[in-house]
């Protein structure tokens, strides 16, 4: 018998859904999205892939393009009413560069990291 989780009320729960923020560098293009933890579904996503913004960049893989994809995930994410988000690195990410761009982005933005 599988026993169901306890019911939380509505106004905890919106607190308890942690979004976390992936980031993703090729040599070629910089990618972030932001991930729903529990449900395992990306909740948003900016690429500099993206056939719109591919047009307005100089380059796909630098440090402004980086910059760019993180104002743009802060807005999208603003969109969703998706005020906070947590950041997960890997191990080679360091808070420098790329990653950094686009952190800074994303608080410049309006999105609190948690």
């Amino acid at each position: 018998m599988v026993i169901p989780p306890p019911v939380r009320p509505p106004r905890i729960v919106k607190f308890l859904k942690p979004y976390v923020l992936k980031l993703h560098f090729t040599n070629k293009y910089v990618s972030a999205q932001v991930i729903h933890a529990p449900t395992a579904t990306v909740a948003s996503a900016a690429s500099s892939q993206e056939k719109a913004l591919r047009t307005s960049m100089e380059s796909t893989r630098d440090v402004a393009a980086a910059a760019k994809i993180g104002k743009i995930l802060g807005e999208r994410l603003l969109l969703k009413e998706i005020p906070a988000v947590s950041v997960f690195l890997k191990r080679e990410q360091k808070y420098h560069g790329k990653v950094k761009a686009v952190i800074d982005s994303l608080t410049d933005a309006g999105v609190k990291l948690l």
